[in-house]
């Protein structure tokens, strides 16, 4: 039973180490995740990705979050890309588009066939001090816009997008990497208003993360919709009808871990219906939930059929979309790649008028 491929895991360092090394042939992760502390140059990064590689016998999903603005993981290598609600600022489809294509093409050259992006979150005012620049519109339709081109963009580039964080955190005014945000919202509105991007991209969007807040009033508790049945298998996968693949958020985080530890978040969410669990930092951490999971699925029959369920849609997934291989950037790869990123910002202050600097 392969319960590695339920997991996609992060780590410290910028090589592999032996350590690395015995975790990766001892886990046999779906993929891995880099954040800044992982990147010191493109060269780097694409060689420590292909090490990983190494170690594990399936094609990984070599993970980035790269949104532009504030989630920025290439700032120091490649320079600062816009955030989404700059580039949305402009109203012009043809850059939301040409972000998604820039984001994706610096990806691809550091070796990363997976970007958690685009945010899909509404800019509801109650999410303003948590989102900030990272949503960009309180209108479902102006969102899926974003998004749709957004991800176009992404895909021509050749990297698979994501659409976070489902059901929705624009009215959480709580931080999830912290705290569980409740959010007092019924099912009918969030189907309206929030649920809109994944309604209308669900054939569009190669994976949904799933969020860590609360719903209590579609749920009927406070558990987080990353191990909520009712909203992974009942709403996202039977009434939406999504038939992609489903993530949770980073499975370390305050607002998860607040209502359960490592080992029964990672076995609830794949009981929940999802199929691959975040785990970004601590191996131990890493070990101890790859450790229950495999117990669970030895000790419960229901349990080891999800298992089994998720496990050949992540490999059936990987066999269809064949991750390309990108070649080892050398500098004139990075300096091409910073210069296109720097003019794409001008491009980008250019067309916002309240971006330019006022006249003397």
């Amino acid at each position: 039973m392969n319960i590695g491929q339920l997991l996609i895991i992060g780590f410290d360092g910028t090589e592999i180490s032996p350590r690395l090394a015995s975790l990766l042939t001892r886990i046999q992760p779906a993929g891995v995740i880099l954040f800044a502390r992982n990147i010191t140059g493109a060269d780097q990064t694409h060689r420590l990705l292909r090490a990983c590689q190494k170690h594990v016998t399936t094609p990984l999903f070599t993970c980035v979050d790269l949104e532009g603005g504030t989630v920025d993981r290439f700032r120091n290598v490649l320079g600062p890309a816009p955030s989404p609600a700059q580039v949305f600022a402009t109203g012009r489809r043809e850059l939301f588009r040409k972000h998604g294509h820039i984001i994706g093409t610096n990806c691809r050259a550091l070796g990363f066939n997976v970007d958690f992006a685009p945010a899909v979150d509404l800019a509801f005012e109650a999410s303003r001090s948590v989102m900030s620049s990272r949503a960009v519109s309180a209108d479902p339709k102006q969102v899926v816009i974003y998004a749709r081109d957004f991800l176009r963009g992404l895909g021509d580039a050749g990297v698979l997008g994501c659409g976070k964080h489902f059901p929705g955190l624009g009215a959480a005014n709580l931080d999830t990497h912290h705290e569980l945000p409740s959010v007092e919202k019924p099912l009918k509105k969030l189907w309206n208003e929030d649920l809109v991007p994944y309604r209308t991209m669900r054939r569009q969007l190669p994976f949904v993360m799933v969020s860590h807040a609360a719903f209590p009033s579609v749920t009927k508790e406070r558990t987080p919709a990353s191990l909520s049945k009712k909203w992974i298998t009942d709403i996202l996968r039977k009434k939406i009808g999504y038939r992609g693949l489903i993530c949770s958020d980073d499975l370390e985080m305050g607002g998860v871990l607040e209502a359960a530890p490592i080992e029964q978040s990672a076995i609830g969410h794949i009981r929940a219906g999802g199929d691959l669990g975040l785990i970004c930092h601590q191996e131990d951490f890493i070990l101890r939930a790859h450790e229950a999971m495999n117990r669970e699925a030895e000790r419960d029959r229901a349990f080891a059929r999800r298992v089994e369920e998720s496990s050949r849609r992540v490999l059936a997934f990987k066999k269809k979309r064949k991750p390309r291989r990108s070649p080892a950037p050398i500098n004139a790869t990075t300096e091409k790649l910073s210069r296109q990123l720097w003019e794409f910002g001008e491009e980008i202050r250019l067309s916002t008028p309240d971006l330019q600097e006022q006249p003397s």
